[in-house]
């Protein structure tokens, strides 16, 4: 079997997302999938990604990984190259699913769960409105989640407080009013709801510690991204100074990144993105290197019906699973204009998809929108056969 084509699709309608098909000489077709800073991702996918990958054998996907990686070191990996071959290799294990005809999870070495925790992220799409809820009755917003079987919410009430200061201050004032939606969830529902405290890395330490200690009376379930991750030592410092479990970090890519940060101890709980961090496989290998330092992982999933269904398999699969991330504006909003997938939770939990490879399929009627684009890329590629890079100058036409 080989590599045909590869093609990438945008919907005006949903901006952030780039869908990729990875067509075979079998028939079938990969689906994989990116989000955010789309352009660079789709001219790498194209440009750098492609030509080494067309012609190969799809179900080569360890090979094939480490081929393009290769090629990419050469330029700083972690960027938009990253994020191209996640997408791309993410289509090669829906691929390889069908053709054997097995669901993703049997595939990485069977299921250690039968249902996914989740916890909502309260973003907005079409009528649900639950980011601009939870700004203005967050406690009505925890009773519609736990109406809708969910009972962990994630929110950002401080983060609007940093621009003014450039994350380096914030005031009691600020930090009362940044409080007013958690003490709405408590009064509202008290402690059948869990509450995440995004942070988007907006802060300095300093800032963050007054932050945390003011959430403590409160029971938080965790608070995400404290600070960016080029500031391990700031990150850990704090995680010294509060009760509250530190999440981090989704802007950690592939596996050499998280080991300097697991063999620091920089966070209770680690989180990354199948998207963004070099597809399912080291997704796996991330959660196997956090699982020998006894630390947790967080699946982070703000993406489509692709993503979403990536990380229901992987967290079937992966013992040492704390959340994975959902957003029931998206899931209840477009998924299934999309696709014909329509993940519902219960008890806080998703159930397992159940068919081969992802678990879903395009429709036909997305294909034929007329806001969608469409990128390809066809034909031999320039480096059918090869496995290494070996004498990167040797081979002009790969550079």
């Amino acid at each position: 079997m080989k590599i045909t084509k590869i093609e990438t699709l945008q919907w005006k309608a949903f901006p952030r997302l780039l869908t990729v098909r990875v067509f075979t000489d079998s028939g079938l077709i990969g689906l994989g999938e990116t989000v955010d800073k789309i352009p660079g991702a789709e001219a790498a996918l194209h440009g750098t990604v492609a030509p080494l990958a067309l012609g190969q054998d799809p179900l080569d996907i360890e090979g094939l990984w480490r081929f393009v990686m290769d090629n990419i070191m050469y330029h700083g990996y972690a960027g938009a190259e990253t994020r191209a071959l996640s997408a791309f290799e993410i289509a090669l294990w829906d691929i390889m699913g069908k053709h054997y005809g097995a669901p993703l999870y049997h595939l990485l070495g069977g299921k250690t769960r039968e249902e996914i925790p989740t916890y909502n992220t309260c973003l907005s799409f079409g009528a649900l409105r639950d980011y601009q809820a939870w700004h203005e009755d967050a406690g009505a917003l925890a009773q519609s989640l736990l109406a809708d079987g969910i009972s962990a919410m994630k929110i950002w009430p401080f983060d609007r407080f940093s621009e003014r200061s450039l994350g380096q201050r914030i005031t009691l004032v600020e930090i009362e009013a940044g409080l007013l939606p958690i003490k709405q969830i408590r009064d509202a529902v008290g402690e059948r709801m869990e509450i995440g405290i995004e942070c988007h890395f907006r802060w300095n330490r300093a800032s963050m510690e007054r932050i945390a200690r003011a959430l403590e009376p409160y029971n938080i379930l965790f608070l995400e991204d404290v600070l960016p991750a080029v500031y391990p030592a700031e990150i850990k410092a704090l995680a010294a100074k509060t009760s509250i479990p530190i999440v981090g970090s989704e802007l950690l890519m592939t596996r050499w990144q998280y080991r300097e940060w697991l063999e620091r101890g920089v966070s209770q709980i680690v989180m990354t993105d199948a998207l963004w961090n070099g597809g399912i496989g080291e997704t796996r290998k991330i959660a196997a290197l956090a699982e020998t330092f006894g630390v947790p992982l967080v699946l982070h999933n703000v993406a489509g019906p692709i993503c979403h269904a990536a990380c229901m398999h992987l967290g079937a699969h992966i013992p040492n699973l704390y959340f994975v991330e959902s957003c029931r504006a998206f899931y209840k909003g477009y998924f299934d204009t999309l696709t014909d997938y329509a993940p519902r939770v219960a008890d806080g939990h998703f159930r397992l998809p159940t068919g081969p490879g992802l678990s879903l399929r395009l429709r036909d009627s997305a294909l034929r929108r007329a806001d969608m684009t469409r990128e390809v890329s066809e034909g031999a590629g320039l480096a059918a056969g090869r496995r290494a890079m070996g004498d990167h100058w040797a081979v002009e036409e790969i550079r």
